[in-house]
């Protein structure tokens, strides 16, 4: 979502669209529709089980999470929490067919804001407003966070972060072949081939066919948008847009970067975000589109000390292109029947 405004969420603005429709070099299946799962119990003990998504670096996460978890297993005897951590990039399908069978689906699971409306649409997400407004912390609780566990005035979750992308560089790699931090979209990715030119054994940039958060700062900053709202703020009702001229610019000026000269298609057309990240901490790329959110996973790379970072250049030099407020929730499943362990363990 841009920063610059409200975090919008369609129905499907999540439509992994722009992965898109950028030039069909993903696709996304039709799943089945999903079923009325409903819990009606709420059993007080047992086995809460949470999916949470792996990172590139997924220690300090589960560090984190390993100490919450031994604090709330002591404080509730007979229940013991089951951590499993899922692919980011397959999730939506992992997620889909957990809502479809209860027997194998988690209690709590950890989902990308752009997610929550398709998820409630599909059913899946509990509606926790009476618990959300009973919780210490709602109060304190970032507008814009909120807004993207809302939909239709209800909440389906808490927020478990957000993250802005911006453009990581390697400062090594900068000295040595004299090049400044790019100002524009069009010195961006002149830079990236040069340094593809003069060091082939590097991307320029690492990007990937389906990393959608990555594509949506060239569309936005080229007066794209994936979609137009018909009434107001929050009617749910959209208008696609990314066919539109302005749009096809974007797509055109991020598709250029998967190439042989920055990123190689053979390579780079099926990676996600991850994948583009992985790239830049393992010393292969001279430039990435990362969020804050990455940069543990970077530190903990082989370019420690070697990068520096800069807001991702717009269409006009000098200008920054619209930030992808990205971030994650955690929600409740409706099949759940631990509910009232589940919003406790997401309060703790």
């Amino acid at each position: 979502m841009k920063l610059s405004r409200p975090l919008l969420l369609s129905r499907r603005l999540a439509v992994p669209t722009a992965a898109l429709v950028l030039a069909g070099l993903t696709a996304t299946a039709c799943a089945p529709s999903t079923s009325d799962n409903t819990a009606t119990e709420d059993d007080k003990s047992g086995t809460l089980r949470v999916w949470l998504f792996q990172e590139v670096d997924n220690k300090p996460k589960q560090r984190v999470v390993d100490d919450v978890v031994s604090a709330f297993e002591k404080k509730h005897d007979g229940v013991k929490v089951d951590v499993t951590y899922i692919p980011i990039d397959t999730r939506a399908q992992k997620i889909k067919a957990a809502f479809n069978d209860p027997k194998s689906a988690p209690d709590i699971i950890e989902y990308g804001n752009t997610d929550t409306a398709g998820y409630v649409e599909d059913g899946g997400l509990a509606d926790i407003s009476k618990e959300f407004g009973a919780w210490d912390e709602s109060a304190n609780t970032d507008s814009t966070a909120k807004n993207s566990v809302t939909v239709g005035g209800k909440v389906y979750g808490v927020p478990l972060f957000v993250g802005v992308r911006a453009l990581y560089y390697r400062t090594d790699v900068f000295k040595d072949l004299g090049l400044e931090p790019p100002t524009s979209q069009k010195e961006l990715i002149a830079t990236a081939k040069e340094i593809r030119e003069r060091k082939p054994d590097l991307y320029g940039i690492s990007v990937g066919g389906a990393y959608t958060y990555g594509a949506l700062p060239f569309i936005w900053a080229n007066g794209g948008e994936l979609a137009t709202e018909k009434g107001a703020f929050g009617s749910n009702e959209y208008e696609a847009a990314i066919d539109g001229a302005d749009a096809k610019k974007g797509i055109k000026s991020y598709t250029s970067l998967i190439a042989d000269d920055n990123c190689p298609p053979a390579k780079c057309a099926q990676w996600g975000g991850n994948d583009s990240v992985a790239a830049f901490a393992a010393g292969k790329s001279g430039m990435t589109i990362g969020g804050d959110f990455n940069h543990a996973a970077i530190e903990a790379g082989s370019v420690k000390g070697k990068y520096a970072v800069v807001p991702l250049p717009g269409v006009k030099e000098g200008s920054i292109a619209p930030a992808f407020a990205g971030g994650n929730n955690v929600g409740v499943l409706k099949s759940s029947t631990h509910r009232s362990l589940s919003v406790t363990c997401w309060s703790s």
